[in-house]
């Protein structure tokens, strides 16, 4: 029977070019979506031979971005998301700024108007959902305080890009001198509509969603099966998503986070995430290949100089000025390199926006397939600008006395105060990282008359800890400065709540170095993370997340407390 399988050839050939492209990059020491990339290359309209649905394809990526966003919302309270807002919020702004100026400066170069030099600065500007979620989760500093503040920054930039996307057609309309555009609502109706209707959905999500959904959850759980609560998860992710697109006006991918941090109070939280992850790695894999798709090489070929050009933009221009912005708000040189490199690149907000203004005739198609080259280029080149933050970072600070002064400023919250008694300091637990893990830990401890010293880079969260009273440094744990500030000297143990293991070996062989008798306590996420600590020296490691806080509180008190025996018993 002859019938339409367009849907099912995309799929077969995204998925198999990728299989097989994928494993030959990873071969040649090369990540993974460079494979994926090319896998959509050859199946694109640009080459020779057979050519996907790039229509279907794209919708497909979209799944993905829903899900993959779902799956950061899972983890993602929206405690994390306030206690980055006083950087995330200016800094993203500013770096959407400087970016477009860029972006537009090049385009008057180049003689486009400034309308079309506007629309492709603003298209340089934002980064990609699923390549910044997925070098944070190589990296294993999604859950750090460096990933909070790029997942939060990336937030920001969507609002931003969904501010922009309803009011390009008007602007459109009334800078071609269009009637539509006089006849229909002014530009400040329209901007007040928008962020009303983004501001509705934020508060229904809040107030209703925070209720109803890990209720549903709950009773579809309660069934036993495994068959249900998968599609209701699924079923949570893409219908918010879909329903906040058509109702309020959203973006998919904010719809999709908002429903992963509304589920993250249901006690199931992390089942939804374990059953979602399989669906999210293979529509993200369609994103990367439906972006090879739609790229034309030739524009490599006819325009090398811009090319170039927008690729400096991307992956110089604006991480340097997120870098700036970050080193200002006091954070430290590593926050600001991993920040920078999260951004040095661009992805699907781009191609829309870049898509849109083309339609409109706004932005020259020419525009469009230097936006789509400079998204090839940078997201190629993310995880080596990953790679290159450690040897970045070192060689800064030997060479950079504008670096250090920056990092090293006379800072309030970088040392403990003066009031603070000496027998506070004396035999105390220093806990890195105050996120969900290092919280419980430290109410577990503070419960039972311990005293803890809190080392964490969010300089805000530090600010409020230390209004609450506790003790706590702002700085990053892996340098001597920071854990001699905690006085790590004289603690009992260092435990380290964050599940990153380079950073890990770098405090453990700090505090061994200034404090030999010294316990240490360590969260990893795998066994291969726990295997290379040990090496170090490392004390009690703790793998995985299913009761991790539970579990490591558990053991500190119970050292504790055998210490506490020995001591009485005059031993």
């Amino acid at each position: 029977m002859p019938h339409n399988i367009s849907l099912i050839t995309t799929v077969a050939a995204a998925f198999g070019f990728a299989l097989i492209l994928g494993f030959i990059a990873v071969r040649m020491k090369l990540p993974a979506l460079v494979g994926y990339l090319v896998a959509g290359i050859l199946i694109g309209p640009a080459t020779p031979g057979y050519v996907a649905d790039v229509a279907l394809a794209g919708q497909l990526a979209e799944i993905g971005v829903m899900l993959l966003m779902f799956g950061v919302g899972l983890h993602f309270s929206l405690d994390d998301l306030l206690s980055v807002k006083r950087i995330a919020l200016p800094g993203a702004i500013v770096q959407i700024i400087v970016a477009t100026a860029m972006g537009a400066g090049v385009a008057s170069w180049w003689g486009w108007s400034l309308g079309a030099g506007i629309v492709f600065g603003l298209a340089l500007s934002v980064a990609s959902t699923v390549v910044l979620l997925k070098a944070l989760e190589s990296q294993g500093v999604l859950d750090s305080v460096n990933g909070r503040i790029a997942v939060g920054w990336l937030v920001v930039e969507d609002l931003v890009m969904v501010l922009v996307l309803v009011l390009l057609p008007p602007l459109a309309a009334m800078g071609s001198g269009s009637t539509a555009g006089a006849e229909g609502p002014g530009i400040w109706m329209t901007l007040a509509k928008t962020m009303g209707q983004v501001a509705l959905f934020i508060g229904f999500m809040l107030v209703v969603g925070r209720k109803l959904f890990p209720w549903i959850l709950w009773h579809v759980a309660r069934t036993g099966s495994r068959e249900l609560f998968t599609l209701c998860v699924i079923a949570a992710a893409v219908g918010i998503a879909s329903a906040s697109a058509t109702l309020f006006g959203v973006s998919f991918a904010l719809g999709a986070f908002f429903a992963g941090m509304v589920l993250r109070e249901s006690e199931l939280s992390l089942r939804a995430a374990e059953d979602s992850l399989p669906l999210q790695d293979a529509f993200s894999v369609l994103f990367f290949v439906s972006v090879g798709m739609l790229f034309d090489p030739m524009v490599l070929i006819q325009q090398p100089l811009q090319v170039l050009a927008v690729v400096v933009i991307i992956v110089v221009g604006k991480s340097l000025a997120a870098f700036v912005l970050v080193m200002l708000f006091r954070y430290p040189l590593n926050t600001a390199l991993t920040v920078s490199a999260s951004l040095a690149q661009i992805g699907e907000f781009s191609f829309i926006l870049a898509g849109l203004g083309v339609s409109l005739g706004v932005l020259p198609v020419q525009g469009q397939n230097l936006i789509l080259a400079g998204a090839i280029i940078s997201i190629a080149l993310n995880s080596m600008v990953f790679k290159l933050i450690q040897p970045l970072q070192s060689w800064l600070r030997a060479r950079s006395q504008l670096a250090r002064d920056l990092e090293h400023r006379d800072d309030p919250l970088a040392e403990l105060p003066a009031t603070v008694a000496s027998e506070h300091l004396s035999a105390h637990v220093v806990i890195v990282g105050y996120g969900r893990v290092g919280r419980y830990i430290s109410d577990a401890l503070r419960a039972e008359g311990h005293t803890v010293v809190i080392a964490e880079q969010n300089r805000e969260l530090v600010d409020q800890l230390r209004k609450q009273g506790l003790h706590a440094v702002a700085g990053d744990a892996s340098e001597a400065g920071t854990l001699i500030q905690a006085h790590i000297a004289r603690a009992r143990m260092l435990v380290i709540s964050l599940p990153d293991s380079f950073h890990a070996r770098q405090m453990i062989e700090i505090a061994m170095t200034l404090n030999p008798a010294i316990e240490t306590v360590v969260r990893t996420a795998s066994e291969e993370e726990a295997a290379l600590l040990q090496k170090e020296r490392a004390g009690k490691i703790f793998v995985g997340k299913t009761e991790l806080a539970l579990n490591m509180a558990n053991y500190i008190l119970s050292k504790k407390s055998a210490k506490e025996a020995v001591a009485r018993s005059g031993h």
